[in-house]
């Protein structure tokens, strides 16, 4: 048996570049890993995939990550016997936060362990990467800058030690949506990822809440104006910024005192609708 994790991530800057030759979207991010996350628990059974997951609704077949994370690795390595996936849901779904993602990165970790596998960082974000672009990051964690579809990382400077308040409104937001959306109407402002990477080499951690930018958040926030309401009560309750993850709909502010993001929290609980999540970074796995 074999226990891991599965974090949690936000986009700290989230630039579209142009449509690929594939048909997928070039990116340029930073991305976040946070202490919030799913447990996994893998178990050896004769044979065959088996999943199973605290959260009513949610698929426990082959359109789940995890299990075709599991399937991918048990064919290409020749793995003999089956496996039990038991997944102990925190991450909200549908979030932007890269949750599914998150769940494939620890199935890969947890059957590379289980079986004695031997697989490298590299060789596991390659796998990953077959089925889902947030996979290798998800298997790294801390902080990348990543371009391509997300699979092409860079390790940068840790981002310092914050609290991060995320508050998902009630709405679902379809990513394909939101990137037909961006490339019917892009916006003018596009991050300054330079800039942000150049301000936490320097530990600057004013300097990149300033330079926090995502192109998708106009698109989403257009059809979904919860969000611009969401980040200006962040920003009310001494965000040192917020802004929208990803496609969305989650909006996260980030704190340097925790007490401020905990009655942030609750202020958030108490005037909203939102599912509300109180975390905070988290570094590279195995460096925590």
């Amino acid at each position: 048996m074999v226990t891991t994790l599965g974090r949690a991530k936000i986009n700290l800057t989230l630039d579209i570049l142009g449509l690929r030759d594939d048909g997928y979207h070039e990116i340029a991010t930073v991305m976040q890993s946070l202490a919030l996350a799913d447990m996994l628990t893998l178990t050896r059974q004769e044979e065959g995939i088996s999943l199973s997951v605290d959260l009513p609704g949610l698929e426990t077949d082959e359109r789940n990550l995890a299990y075709r994370a599991a399937a991918l690795i048990m064919n290409e390595c020749h793995v003999r016997g089956g496996v039990h996936i038991d997944i102990a849901k925190r991450i909200p779904v549908a979030a932007g936060l890269a949750g599914g993602s998150a769940d494939a990165a620890a199935t890969l970790r947890g059957m590379n362990e289980l079986h004695g596998l031997g697989l490298s960082d590299a060789e596991l974000c390659a796998l990953g990467a077959r089925i889902g672009s947030d996979i290798p990051f998800a298997l790294m964690g801390g902080t990348i800058y990543a371009t391509g579809r997300g699979e092409m990382m860079r390790r940068i400077a840790d981002f310092p030690k914050t609290y991060v308040v995320l508050a998902k409104p009630p709405v679902a937001v379809s990513t394909p949506w939101a990137y037909r959306s961006y490339d019917a109407h892009p916006p003018e402002y596009h991050p300054d990822n330079p800039a942000f990477m150049e301000a936490l080499a320097c530990g600057d951690r004013e300097r990149c809440a300033q330079l926090v930018a995502n192109v998708l958040e106009p698109v989403t926030e257009a059809a979904h104006p919860v969000i611009g309401d969401y980040r200006a009560r962040m920003q009310e309750h001494g965000a040192l910024c917020a802004m929208m993850s990803g496609s969305g709909p989650t909006v996260f502010g980030l704190f340097v005192d925790e007490r401020a993001a905990a009655d942030a929290a609750e202020a958030f609980r108490a005037e909203t609708d939102a599912a509300v999540y109180l975390t905070r970074t988290a570094g590279r796995f195995g460096q925590e």
